[in-house]
């Protein structure tokens, strides 16, 4: 059972899929490129044990592997992506479990006020050359909450230390904790605020999930965990926030102070946020930090991908986005896959069994009309049941075979977009085009192209005799005999 960050680390190294670097790293650069390094090679997630000028461990590369993700998730390690996401829409769309109060919250071990308050004593890696500092969360979320109703939402938003008691944060316009900051300054109030560093990893991937306003996340990764999450409610802001964090950073935005923060090199592989030229940023001045005994530092390279933020964007997103296609009653979904390759974000392939004439293309405009789809998601591409939507290599024979550009494209010249999207330019990124590629054969079509298929009895004559052939280990057969032959009722149907 996985309740905190440390639970997760041991399923890790139960698994055999923890590196421990007993080297001293600099917090300077190093960290990171170690990392990345490690990440590029799909490598194990690491524990920095010696990190230059500090005896606190940094903690990275959580979830560059499916399997991490499926053991942050407690299920089965040997799920794809796809899959994954399949699990998480359907533990969403039952009943959402409410979080539960913690008496003696193992984050409270440790309370820093006053003059003690420094960021600085924790190994915040500087990760970029271009980078304009040192960011705090990377691997974590801000907590805010609505002064009229309660809800609470955790935001994915990148903190970089400013001072020894300011962190700079990116709340991005349109975001639930916008939505936050905006009722307080209309109030001429203070938002009351908290930045929380390594926590239950359900807790990082639900802050990272696009879901519904007045949808708390804490219930979300109840219904992920199928139990309650622990939490406590702040006597400094009254806000709930998760017992068994490692650290929270605890104070007050003034929607109207506003501070220089970045650049920072982003999940696109580009920087964004460059001095003098961005808008400047909400700040959270400190007021207490909160740490357990001996606290782990988690941090993630972000960057180019693949690395746990585009693995978090692709699992989540995908989920969602099932989600809603599930509940636009949209029929005869088979797959769904927003790829990591894709930033976890930018395009999605949707996998359908056509029950009508211009079925793919509904698809296709019901996934950028969707709460996943309609924000920054530029491209769809849409293919028939019998390829799964994850199937990069059938997916690209499906757009040279089954696609015509001019019939089988269809541009959408305005959609919302994400002011981190480098494609557009800086001062336009408010608006983006969207592309559906329809890779279905109509399904209209009287003669269709006749498709190889190989024969099933054959194929199991050559499962039994494998290792005849001399081949090493079991048969292949079974995981390919529905990808290789024609389906059964289709079979039938010829004779």
């Amino acid at each position: 059972m996985i309740q905190d960050l440390r639970d997760f680390i041991a399923a890790c190294d139960k698994h055999g899929v923890l590196h421990r670097v007993k080297t001293e790293v600099d917090w300077n650069l190093e960290l990171c490129h170690v990392a990345k390094v490690n990440e590029e090679q799909k490598g194990p997630a690491l524990m920095f044990e010696n990190v230059k000028g500090h005896s606190i461990p940094v903690f990275t590369s959580a979830f560059s592997t499916p399997a991490r993700m499926a053991l942050a998730l407690e299920q089965d390690p040997g799920l794809s992506m796809s899959a994954l996401s399949k699990k998480w829409m359907e533990l969403t769309t039952k009943s959402l479990i409410k979080p539960e109060i913690m008496s003696k919250p193992p984050v409270m071990e440790n309370v820093i006020t006053g003059d003690a308050i420094d960021l600085y004593k924790f190994p915040v890696p500087w990760f970029y050359p271009d980078d304009g500092g040192r960011f705090f969360v990377t691997s974590g979320y801000l907590v805010t909450q609505d002064p009229d109703t309660g809800w609470t939402n955790l935001g994915t938003y990148r903190s970089q230390v400013l001072a020894k008691d300011i962190l700079g944060s990116q709340i991005i316009a349109g975001k639930h904790g916008d939505f936050h900051m905006k009722q307080y300054q209309e109030r001429g109030q203070l938002m009351p605020a908290a930045a929380v560093v390594g926590c239950d990893p359900i807790l990082f991937l639900a802050g990272s999930t696009l879901v519904s306003a007045q949808v708390d996340e804490y219930d979300i990764a109840g219904a992920l965990r199928g139990r309650p999450v622990p939490t406590f409610i702040s006597d400094l802001t009254g806000l709930r926030l998760p017992a068994t964090a490692e650290i929270i950073v605890e104070g007050f935005i003034d929607p109207n102070e506003l501070m220089d923060e970045g650049p920072f090199g982003e999940y696109t592989g580009y920087y964004s946020g460059n001095k003098g030229k961005d808008y400047p940023k909400p700040v959270l001045r400190v007021k207490r930090i909160l740490h357990r005994n001996k606290p782990i530092f988690w941090a993630t390279t972000v960057g180019k991908p693949i690395n746990d933020i585009h693995m978090i964007q692709s699992l989540n997103r995908t989920a969602t986005l099932w989600h809603d296609l599930e509940t636009m009653k949209v029929p005869g979904i088979e797959s769904v896959y927003i790829p990591p390759e894709a930033c976890g974000r930018f395009w999605a392939i949707v996998s359908v069994r056509q029950k009508y004439p211009g079925h793919s293309n509904h698809v296709g405009n019901a996934v950028i009309a969707s709460t996943t789809g309609h924000y920054g998601v530029k491209g769809v591409i849409t293919v028939d049941h019998d390829i799964a939507a994850d199937d990069w290599d059938r997916v690209m024979w499906a757009l040279s075979t089954r696609f015509d550009p001019k019939r089988s494209a269809q541009i959408i010249d305005r959609g919302r977009s994400t002011p981190l999207d480098p494609g557009l330019p800086i001062e336009a990124r408010d608006i983006v085009s969207r592309i559906i590629l329809d890779a279905c054969t109509p399904y209209e079509w009287k003669n269709k192209p006749n498709e190889i298929f190989m024969d099933r009895d054959v194929l199991q004559k050559v499962s039994d005799r494998w290792n005849e052939y001399g081949f090493a280990g079991s048969s292949p057969v079974a995981t390919m005999v529905n990808r290789l032959t024609r389906p059964k009722s289709a079979a039938k149907a010829k004779k």
